[in-house]
């Protein structure tokens, strides 16, 4: 039987993962694929933490560009983490998943504040982990709050779900020359803007030798074969 070489993972969603056709709002379809996903992973006994963005449902950018005050607009789309993150919970949960949702703006009506001793007992529960809100502050991307609660966790690996099969040197849907990475090491990922992750993700990551593995989450087999070991997606380390 093989062993497993991740035994904890941050798992990082982008918000478009629950959205339907459209790309907005949040599919129960979609939601329940990926709760299915995750508690496969759960069953095999590794922990998993998950943070999700928000581009389903806002994107401060477009806020900016409507003229909105850039704290503004970043506190508004870490509301909507939070609602993607309960929205995953609910099909966790439908799936005999138990999951607990931790935010870093305190909502206490809906989900837990965010204690990293607390988050930490509740995977050697068992427990799936959604870190909502993400950082607290505005300014710094869900990637960065993958990086952040990831190390803070001690995961093993950061995760980042893409519909990708790893990271290329352009664009493989443009470009039918692409060149895929099977590793690449940080700097070389900052240097070449590549776009998987923000630069201060990578750069903190790098700082505690915290692995990044860039896969397609909609490969049936993909996540299972990353945390056997073998050889998917794209390593960044």
């Amino acid at each position: 039987m093989e062993e497993l070489k991740y035994h904890r993972i941050l798992l990082k969603l982008g918000g478009e993962s629950l959205a339907g056709e459209g790309g907005f709002g949040i599919d129960a379809k979609q939601a329940a694929d990926i709760a299915r996903r995750v508690g496969e992973v759960r069953e095999l006994g590794v922990d998993v933490a998950v943070v999700i963005g928000a581009g389903n449902l806002w994107r401060g950018k477009v806020g900016q560009e409507m003229g909105m005050d850039q704290a503004t607009a970043d506190y508004m789309g870490m509301l909507g983490t939070v609602m993607n993150a309960l929205g995953l919970m609910d099909a966790l949960e439908h799936q005999g998943v138990t999951t607990r949702v931790m935010t870093s703006i305190e909502m206490k009506t809906v989900a837990e504040p965010y204690i990293r001793r607390r988050a930490i007992r509740h995977l050697e529960k068992g427990r799936v982990v959604i870190f909502g809100g993400g950082t607290g502050n505005p300014y710094f991307s869900t990637d960065t709050a993958a990086a952040l609660r990831a190390m803070e966790i001690g995961a093993d690996v950061l995760i980042k779900a893409t519909k990708v099969d790893g990271i290329y040197d352009c664009d493989p849907k443009k470009n039918d020359s692409a060149k895929k990475f099977d590793e690449i090491d940080y700097i070389e990922a900052i240097n070449l803007r590549l776009g998987v992750m923000d630069s201060t993700a990578i750069t903190m990551c790098m700082e505690h030798k915290l692995p990044i593995l860039v896969l397609n989450l909609w490969d049936e087999q993909a996540l299972k074969h990353a945390l056997f070991g073998n050889k998917v997606g794209t390593l960044v380390h």
